[in-house]
């Protein structure tokens, strides 16, 4: 089986194209099952291939193309920001959409602007649709009594932490810090969060630092993975809080390990999220 491997801001990937190979997982069919499994294997850093997800590239009916992606676990996403950005890059260089391309995922179809370099997609910015904010939609099983959700006070670990709660096509919690995030126990409370009790799907996590009004320093725990050096949807559930709170203007850099994403949000519409692409080798899969 052909794979690529393809990275965003240091958030990487196995791309496994399925419409110009014809694959059978060993006779055991294109279930999810044996795309989960195969996730787990492949995402694997020391028996694998390693990577922050598997992404499915496939056919759609309502859209030009369609992505999956499953985490390390095996679980699968409703949508990956930075995903789309690397899954973009691909279908383009190979003729398989124009610069401008629609892409059905698990939580609707998302809009695609590929920018090039030569012969080479370098940049792509991705229309994440738009924040939401009720409980039923992120989801989340708590009781609150204002909309957006701002300051939801969470304990773990005896550590209190007071959260913006929101969805980006999957669920987020953000959590402001007045000190560096490089100082914040993210791979204690990480797992804490995302599995906590209110979050019947689980959670990713982020933990930020306010620069200015343009500049958010960021970790990001990501649900099914652990801490990654960025995460795309991540990247708008921060600047949008950050919005919310009055902390951020109406396009912001979020500072990850991995490099700098840029979200752009008028408080009204649809999230856009921006930032390079690169593909790093290709291989075969021989399991």
């Amino acid at each position: 089986m052909r794979f690529f491997k393809l990275q965003a801001t240091g958030n990487d990937f196995i791309l496994v194209d399925t419409l110009t190979q014809t694959l059978s997982l060993e006779g055991r069919g294109l279930e999810q099952g044996a795309w989960a499994e195969l996730a787990q294997a492949m995402c694997n850093r020391h028996f694998g291939v390693g990577a922050d997800g598997l992404i499915l590239v496939q056919d759609s009916t309502i859209a030009d193309l369609k992505m999956r992606i499953f985490n390390p676990d095996g679980s699968e996403a409703e949508v990956c920001g930075n995903g789309l950005r690397c899954f973009a890059k691909y279908v383009i260089e190979r003729g398989m959409s124009s610069y401008s391309m629609t892409v059905e995922t698990l939580s609707g179809i998302r809009k695609i602007e590929a920018h090039k370099s030569g012969n080479k997609v370098n940049q792509v910015e991705v229309n994440m649709g738009m924040p939401q904010f009720q409980p039923d939609q992120i989801p989340l099983k708590a009781e609150v009594d204002i909309i957006p959700i701002l300051d939801y006070p969470l304990v773990v670990n005896d550590k209190k932490l007071t959260l913006s709660i929101l969805s980006m096509g999957n669920p987020h919690a953000v959590s402001f810090s007045a000190y560096a995030t490089n100082d914040f126990p993210l791979g204690e409370l990480g797992p804490k969060v995302e599995w906590h009790p209110i979050f019947p799907q689980r959670t990713n996590f982020e933990v930020a630092r306010v620069l200015g009004r343009g500049k958010i320093e960021a970790r990001v725990w990501e649900r099914g993975t652990g801490e990654t050096l960025a995460c795309g949807s991540g990247a708008c559930a921060i600047a949008v809080s950050a919005q919310l709170l009055d902390y951020a203007d109406e396009q912001v850099d979020i500072m990850l390990k991995g490099g700098i994403l840029t979200v752009s949000w008028d408080r009204v519409g649809e999230v856009l999220l921006a930032g390079p692409v690169e593909e790093v080798f290709r291989g075969e899969w021989l399991e």
